[in-house]
């Protein structure tokens, strides 16, 4: 017999923090799947339909952290608190994450590499001499590379964790 879904999770007037059609009927409870990022996803039970307690099924693998960090996130949400900031990425690494993509956009757009230097370090216009021995023709060089492979799907590894990249 299927039972009611909570209205906090089905057809509330706010919207559902979880995805639609991800609920599975069975025999234990409902079985919420919501993705966490990549191919990786988290599995939530509510084992009393009338209840809306949930229970977080976590395997503690390589990728746990990530998945804890999600659970944590999920509670503050299902409670009206504050969702906690991600802290995969610095405010460094955003910074050099755009960096590397406006260096790469400005190649595509067949920007030189000094023509991108004095846009994303606004240096004033150097001698081809001071530029050879420049150190933002190293760091242009750097956001190069780092865009390429961004580009070519290395952004996926932004929002692992720390140990696994």
């Amino acid at each position: 017999m299927l039972q009611k879904v909570p209205e906090i999770l089905s057809g509330a007037a706010e919207p559902t923090i979880l995805p639609e059609g991800t609920i599975t009927y069975a025999h234990d409870g409902l079985h919420h799947l919501l993705g966490v990022g990549g191919q990786r996803r988290l599995q939530v039970l509510q084992s009393d339909p009338d209840d809306h307690a949930l229970v977080a099924i976590v395997p503690l693998d390589k990728d746990g952290f990530a998945r804890l960090e999600a659970v944590y996130s999920l509670l503050a949400r299902l409670h009206g608190r504050k969702v906690p900031a991600d802290k995969r990425l610095t405010r460094q690494k955003r910074l050099r994450a755009k960096r590397m993509l406006q260096a790469h956009d400005g190649r595509l757009a067949g920007a030189s590499q000094r023509v991108i230097a004095e846009v994303i370090f606004r240096l004033s216009r150097v001698s081809r001499d001071e530029w050879q021995s420049a150190p933002e023709r190293f760091a242009v060089m750097a956001l190069l590379r780092g865009g390429r492979e961004m580009v070519e799907g290395g952004y996926r590894r932004l929002l692992q964790p720390m140990a696994h990249r």
